[in-house]
C-alpha cells in the first residue's frame, strides 16, 4: 500500500479516535450523537439532540478530546525531528532540555501570575516557546564550544545536563512558592481536565507554524540521516538546518508543555510507530507522526479520566507507564 493511502487511512482512524473520545466516558453517548453534534454545530444542520448531550459533547469533552489530539501531535513531530537530527532513537525534546525549559518558563508564569498586555493569554504558550528555544541554543552553544563537530552525543550530553539544571531551579522556586505549590504540582504532572476550546486556539498558531517549516525541509530531513558529509556533498548546509529544526521543535514542544504540562513518552513512541506504518521519508513519517501521536493522547486520556472514576488520573503519569516498558524495549532491541 502507498503511503498516501496510509496516510488517508491514518485521518478516518484519526477522526473514529476523536468522536470515540468525545463519547465515551461517566455520561453514556453514543458515537451517532456525537457525530450529530458535529453536523448541528459546524454544519449548521439542526439535529433532534438533547441539550444536555450537546452541552456536554461541544462544551467539555470534544475541546479536551481536540486539544489532547494538537498536543500529541506537535509533541510526535518535534520528537520525530530530534531523533533524525540527532540520529539517535531515543533522543527526544526531554533529553536534550526543551521540555525542561518550557517547563521552567511556563512555571514562572504560573507562580508569579506574570501577564504581558498586549498579548494576554498567549504569554503562557510564549513564555514555554521562549524559554523551549533559549535552553537549545545554550545547548548548541555550548556543545559547539566544546566539539567544533557539534557530534550528536555532545549535543545530547551537554542536553541533559541542562535539563537536570534547569529542573533544580523550578524545584527550589517551587519550594520558595508555598502557596501555588498545589497548583504547579498538579500542572507538573499532566492533564487536559477543563481544557476548553481557547486552549487550542493557544496552541494553533504555533503548531501551524512550527510544523510548515518542518515539513518544509522535510528533504533536508531525509539528507541529513545520511550524514552530515554527505548532506554536505548535496548542498546542505547542515549546522544551519539543524538549528532551524531543532528551533522550530522547540517552538512545538514549549508551547505543548506550558499549556498542559509535561507529558513525557509521546514524543518518542509515535515517530518509531509512524516510521514503521509509512517508511522513514519524513513528507510521510512526519504526518503520520501527528495523527498517531495525536490518537495515542486522546487515547491515553480517556484511559485517564475513565479508568478510577469518578477521580481522575494524570495523563503524563498514564504515557509513562506506557512508555517506560516501549524505551526499554527499544533500548536492549537495539543493543
Amino acid at each position: 500500500m502507498k503511503p498516501r493511502a496510509k496516510l488517508l487511512i491514518a485521518g478516518i482512524a484519526s477522526l473514529f479516535i476523536l468522536s470515540a473520545g468525545a463519547s465515551l466516558g461517566s455520561s453514556g453517548i453514543s458515537l451517532a450523537d456525537t457525530f450529530g453534534v458535529l453536523l448541528e454545530k459546524i454544519f449548521g444542520l439542526r439535529q433532534d439532540i438533547d441539550s444536555r448531550i450537546l452541552t456536554i459533547v461541544w462544551n467539555i469533552r470534544l475541546p479536551r478530546a481536540v486539544f489532547a489530539f494538537l498536543v500529541g501531535g506537535a509533541l510526535s513531530i518535534s520528537g520525530g525531528v530530534f531523533q533524525s537530527v540527532l540520529k539517535n532513537p531515543l533522543a527526544s525534546p526531554y533529553i536534550i532540555g526543551v521540555s525542561a525549559g518550557a517547563s521552567l518558563g511556563a512555571g514562572l508564569v504560573i507562580l508569579t501570575g506574570f501577564v504581558i498586555p498586549v498579548i494576554g493569554a498567549f504569554t503562557l504558550p510564549l513564555a514555554g516557546f521562549a524559554f523551549g528555544l533559549l535552553t537549545v541554543f545554550l545547548v548548541i552553544s555550548f556543545a559547539s564550544r566544546v566539539d567544533r563537530s557539534m557530534s550528536n552525543n555532545t549535543v545530547i550530553l551537554f542536553g541533559m545536563v541542562f535539563s537536570l539544571f534547569v529542573n533544580a531551579i523550578l524545584t527550589t522556586l517551587t519550594a520558595l512558592y508555598r502557596e501555588e505549590m498545589r497548583k504547579l504540582l498538579h500542572w507538573q504532572m499532566g492533564s487536559f481536565s477543563m481544557k476548553d476550546w481557547p486552549y487550542s486556539g493557544l496552541m494553533l498558531p504555533f503548531l501551524l507554524a512550527g510544523a510548515a517549516v518542518i515539513i518544509k525541509y522535510s528533504r533536508e530531513l531525509d539528507i541529513l540521516s545520511f550524514g552530515e558529509e554527505e548532506a554536505k556533498s548535496m548542498g546542505v548546509d547542515a549546522v544551519k538546518t539543524r538549528r532551524i529544526l531543532l528551533a522550530c521543535s522547540a517552538a512545538l514542544t514549549g508551547a505543548a508543555v506550558s499549556l498542559c504540562g509535561a507529558i513525557g513518552f509521546v514524543d518518542l513512541i509515535a515517530p518509531h510507530l509512524a516510521r514503521k506504518i509509512t517508511g522513514s521519508r519524513h513528507c510521510y513519517s512526519l504526518p503520520m507522526a501527528f495523527m498517531v501521536g495525536g490518537s495515542l493522547l486522546v487515547t491515553t486520556d480517556l484511559v485517564a479520566r475513565t479508568i478510577v472514576r469518578p477521580s481522575e488520573l494524570p495523563v503524563g503519569a498514564v504515557t509513562a507507564l506506557i512508555g517506560g516498558p516501549f524505551f526499554a524495549w527499544l533500548y536492549f532491541r537495539k543493543r
